[in-house]
């Protein structure tokens, strides 16, 4: 098995994200603040180097951290 860059919450919060759920959405799904929802979408972010959600998606996808 491949190690992950995506801790298991982040890829849970990036998951979420690909089916189209808000930050509020996805704080309420699991169970965590708003805050620690863009936390970890930052952090991801700050990992791959790239500005915004939607490149972090795309990079996720080219890398097969993340499938559709």
């Amino acid at each position: 098995m491949k190690n992950s860059i995506l801790t298991l919450r982040e890829k849970e919060v990036f998951n979420l994200l690909i089916l189209n759920k808000t930050t509020k959405e996805i704080s309420e799904l699991l169970g965590i603040s708003e805050k620690t929802v863009r936390n970890h979408i930052s952090n991801v972010m700050q990992k791959l180097n790239v500005s915004g959600r939607a490149g972090a998606i795309i990079e996720l996808l080219k890398i097969g951290e993340l499938t559709l």
